[in-house]
């Protein structure tokens, strides 16, 4: 059995230093074999840095995923093309840097992951995902039929709708995104694990990881202010799914969350 661990958005200096703090002990403690990270709000709360990329998969994550904010950060798209374990969503266009997808050996056999980002509600908006996916696990399955995607989107139907087409062909289908864990976990009818969203690994008394007096101010005043990352303890969220080498199938899905001081 293969037991992977997937974090939701890591959100600003808090967000990842609890991830960096925590991912070992978590290794150990959960009997991990891989984890895989969405770390696209990672730097400031908006986009990613190599520096952090390399900080997240030194302390343990097998492979960083991204989504809408991941050319927020002006040094990330040259560097990018060097680490094929940071991805970016699959379905831009063929000569954007960097690749949706990769497949690692394991001790446990290869482990596939694909990054794909939806449309609706999203910008900017991309090639449509359920026709790149589809390829790409076409091709992923020559090499493994243990297979993770990350599903980055805003709204519930569209995630829900790439689980089903997704079904008995991945592994998993994780969202990510809103930053609020969704509590619809289960295995899909061929054997695929499903959850719309993983949440966040962000502040706890906030909203969405952001301070919230900065966010009510905006709903009370409609005026233009900042939105800087909140402080205090972290809330790690995310999913753990056991999978089957053999046959690829999941066996189990279940929510985490984890609060950690910081």
């Amino acid at each position: 059995m293969i037991r992977l661990l997937f974090l939701g958005d890591v959100v600003g200096e808090p967000g990842r230093t609890a991830v960096i703090r925590s991912l070992p002990s978590l290794k150990t403690e959960l009997c991990l074999d891989f984890v895989v990270v969405n770390g696209e709000n990672a730097a400031g709360g908006r986009g990613i840095t190599p520096k952090i990329a390399i900080d997240l998969l030194r302390c343990g994550a097998a492979v960083i995923t991204t989504g809408d904010h991941v050319w927020d950060q002006k040094d990330l798209a040259p560097w990018l093309p060097t680490e094929p374990r940071v991805l970016r969503p699959l379905n831009y266009p063929p000569e954007t840097p960097g690749c949706g997808s990769i497949v690692l050996e394991t001790a446990k056999g290869k482990i596939g992951v694909i990054n794909v980002q939806t449309r609706t509600f999203m910008n900017p908006p991309l090639e449509n995902p359920f026709l790149a996916i589809e390829k790409e696990v076409a091709l992923l399955r020559q090499e493994t039929p243990v297979i993770f995607v990350d599903v980055h989107g805003e709204t519930t139907s569209e995630k829900i709708a790439m689980g089903f087409f997704l079904d008995g062909k991945v592994s998993a289908v994780v969202g990510t995104h809103t930053h609020v864990q969704t509590a619809d976990e289960r295995i899909l009818p061929n054997g695929t694990a499903f959850l719309c969203d993983a949440g966040m690994c962000g502040p706890d008394l906030s909203i969405l990881g952001r301070d919230p007096n900065a966010i009510l101010s905006r709903f009370l005043t409609s005026l233009p202010v900042s939105y800087p990352i909140a402080k205090g303890p972290v809330r790690l969220c995310g999913a753990i799914v056991d999978i089957d080498p053999s046959s690829g199938n999941a066996t189990r899905i279940e929510r985490f969350q984890k609060l950690v001081p910081v």
